[in-house]
């Protein structure tokens, strides 16, 4: 009788399973030499322990340029599935778009009355319902916009009365004080004048010294 297959499962005795993990990565770097030998094939073999512990091998003499080398395969491979999934995802994009101008298209035509001999009873009352809404709406629209702009007039018209007021009051004060003014300048120059008809006529008390020279006799 053969073997019976054994499940595979992680090995919970910490000792038997560091002497597994060491006899299987033996194991698995003898079977990637042999068929890189037997077989002409570039093979590349990176085994990290559960320590984080690297075990590598590779054919070539250079490991890091057999992983760029399946870098390039791997991602040439990956870009050229995303360039056709892209390409059909554009594509089923392209034509949902499409749809949804026609019927933006066919919609505006039948809100200018074009095109409705397609429509049924029920399309019909549809389209009168959306007309009706857009019809109130923009009532309700203009109602506001009128408003808006009464209240602004009614806010200017109250900024050029407090204008009117505030100016009212300036000529008011300025008036006033006008009379005022003109009171004490006539009462200045009224003053002035009676002082200069107090002052005394000094004409008399000046009068003029006569000088009679005579010439000196010499007998």
């Amino acid at each position: 009788m053969g073997r019976g297959r054994v499940e595979l499962k992680r090995i919970e005795n910490k000792i038997n399973r560091q002497v597994t993990f060491a006899k299987r990565r033996n194991g698995l770097l003898k079977k990637a030499y042999e068929l890189s030998v037997l077989c002409d094939a570039e093979v590349a073999l990176i085994i990290f322990s559960n320590r984080g512990k690297l075990y590598e091998f590779c054919s070539t003499s250079s490991m890091v340029k057999t992983i760029e080398k399946y870098q390039r395969c791997s991602y040439a491979t990956l870009g050229a599935n995303q360039s056709v999934t892209e390409t059909q995802n554009n594509y089923h994009e392209y034509l949902r778009l499409k749809a949804r101008v026609e019927l933006l298209q066919r919609s505006q035509r039948n809100f200018l009355g074009e095109d409705l001999g397609t429509l049924n009873t029920k399309d019909l009352e549809q389209l009168e319902n959306q007309l009706e809404s857009s019809l109130k709406q923009i009532r309700s629209r203009k109602t506001q916009f009128m408003l808006d702009q009464l209240a602004d007039l009614q806010q200017k018209e109250q900024m050029l009365a407090e204008s009117n007021r505030l100016l009212r009051r300036k000529l008011e004060e300025s008036a006033a004080g006008f009379p005022l003014r003109l009171c004490w300048e006539d009462g200045a120059e009224h003053q002035a004048m009676h002082q200069q008809n107090r002052l005394p006529n000094t004409e008399g008390f000046f009068q003029p010294l006569g000088l009679h020279s005579s010439s000196p006799h010499f007998g």
